[in-house]
């Protein structure tokens, strides 16, 4: 089982990475929102769930947690594919789900591409009570993605800058940075790489 990838970005499409672990590269459906954050050479983390079928092996990634979750919950219900469930978590975020079926709401799922209205219900009904843990982090969810930064800075410190010279990198970019990239760990990282330059180790004072 492949739970976790960690590569640089060989190949971008639309809905799709190329990523390289170790010489190899592995094919990755991901969301169009994850896909537009990321460029040729970025160095990726996903979580990934492997469908194992008797004509292919696809991998599905996800930059958190949650999204892995509810991807796996949403292949699930009846008449929902891995790629209807990916179309899902392309059009709607993590809380927006748990919370149409907390309300029992069937709309936001019957606007997405390839969910019939039938499909729409059944992904309520299914998921009635399945996404608690997620709804209650929803909050949490969110506090994490302003975050981004800490985790920013933290790959940067191991790529041998100095925390100050890190931290202060990272701020300047995310000041001047659209919402979408202050949310993405990739694309906040890579704006970052591009003002300090190449990776180095600094010496450490003391």
């Amino acid at each position: 089982m492949i739970s976790s990838l960690h590569g640089s970005a060989a190949h971008v499409a639309d809905d799709s990475l190329v990523i390289v672990v170790g010489g190899v590269g592995f094919s990755v459906a991901v969301t169009s929102q994850l896909a537009r954050t990321v460029h040729i050479g970025d160095d990726v983390y996903l979580h990934t769930n492997l469908i194992v079928r008797e004509d292919a092996l696809s991998l599905f990634g996800f930059e958190s947690r949650e999204e892995l979750t509810v991807f796996t919950q949403l292949i699930g219900v009846t008449g929902v594919g891995p790629k209807s469930a990916l179309g899902v978590l392309s059009s709607l975020t993590v809380p927006q789900i748990a919370q149409a079926v907390a309300d029992d709401d069937d709309a936001p799922f019957r606007r997405v591409s390839g969910i019939g209205p039938k499909t729409a219900k059944l992904i309520v009904v299914q998921l009635a009570g399945k996404l608690a843990v997620v709804a209650a982090a929803a909050p949490a969810v969110a506090s994490v993605r302003g975050a981004v930064p800490a985790q920013v800075t933290q790959a940067l410190i191991g790529l041998g800058w100095t925390e100050r010279t890190a931290a202060e990198a990272v701020a300047s970019v995310a000041e001047n940075a659209s919402e979408a990239d202050r949310a993405s760990v990739q694309a906040l990282l890579r704006l970052t790489l591009a003002l300090l330059g190449p990776a180095r180790k600094e010496p450490v004072s003391g």
